[in-house]
């Protein structure tokens, strides 16, 4: 069974600006027009990335429909992770009447989570909605560790649609094997979406259907020339182009992660003003900002 086209292909993830404690609106909307001039295959707000977690019901909502709005016919992915779960499915109810095309549900935890109570936040979630529901394993962020048999347990749910597994420094042929382990333990026609920017296009080469990317949402014309070089097959030139952003990988390396580097690149090139993340998360300092720039402008990144 085909991917649906809403998984398929580059997924970019965008900032949630804030400015003075509030959705800074006109930076939002223009972070949606720069995707949609790029021609990316889905937008996905409210992901780690876009900070949701953070943020009240009723600002993701808004932020869901005002995405929905921009997207100018893009499936729009919303993310709808919360630490209780009343909470998640007002997300998911909210981001279904917006338009969104699918879900994106990590579960966010305090109390670490076991493996029976996240198959039940996702058969809580999938019989609330029609609309399809992406397992989000991102470990550094919810500090859940999935396991390849929970991917098979929860791709037995009626709507779970695709698992976005976290990118990892193996070599091609581990690559290949881990993603054939998934897709034998899933349940058939569930789609595996790549993430962690530095390994995008070794997931698409892998046979990944899709690449979840942080920075993309940023940067989506880079990371589209790595996809499309990877959906063509042209293996080389995919990792080629990868390899000639490892400054930017780099930094990502150097600072935890993609949410600070991308919120400086982003006030960089006047996507953003100031400083853009909801408190208590802090931007980088000044020399760290510089020296994003100074990677930014040496790779020619606009």
């Amino acid at each position: 069974m085909t991917a649906p086209a809403a998984l398929t292909g580059l997924s970019a993830f965008p900032l949630t600006p804030i400015r003075d404690g509030s959705l800074d609106e006109a930076a939002f909307d223009g972070l949606i027009d720069r995707l949609v001039t790029a021609g990316v295959d889905s937008i996905a707000p409210l992901g780690s990335t876009g900070v949701g977690p953070y943020l009240s019901v009723g600002t993701r909502a808004f932020v869901a429909r005002a995405a929905v709005e921009r997207a100018q016919g893009i499936p729009v992915i919303v993310g709808i992770g919360a630490l209780n779960q009343r909470d998640v499915l007002a997300n998911a109810a909210a981001a279904e009447e917006a338009g969104a095309a699918a879900l994106l549900l990590a579960p966010v935890s305090y109390h670490p989570l076991t493996a029976d109570e996240v198959v039940e936040l996702f058969r809580a979630v999938t019989s609330a909605t029609d609309l399809p529901v992406i397992v989000y394993d991102n470990p550094g962020t919810t500090h859940f560790t999935f396991t390849t048999d929970l991917y098979g347990r929860l791709s037995e749910l009626d709507g779970v649609a695709a698992i976005k597994i976290p990118g990892l420094p193996l070599s091609a042929g581990e690559w290949t094997q881990r993603v054939a382990d998934i897709r034998e333990a899933t349940a058939e026609g569930t789609a595996i979406g790549v993430s962690v920017d530095a390994y995008g296009a070794d997931g698409l080469l892998a046979g990944c259907d899709g690449w979840f990317s942080a920075i993309g949402g940023t940067l989506p014309e880079p990371m589209l020339a790595i996809t499309r070089a990877a959906q063509s097959g042209d293996a080389y030139l995919a990792r080629e182009l990868s390899a000639e952003l490892q400054p930017l990988w780099d930094l990502f390396a150097a600072h935890g992660g993609s949410l600070r580097v991308g919120a400086a690149i982003a006030e960089h090139l006047g996507l953003v003003t100031g400083d853009s993340l909801p408190a208590p998360l802090r931007g980088l300092d000044a020399e760290a900002k510089r020296a994003v720039a100074e990677v930014i402008d040496a790779l020619g990144l606009r």
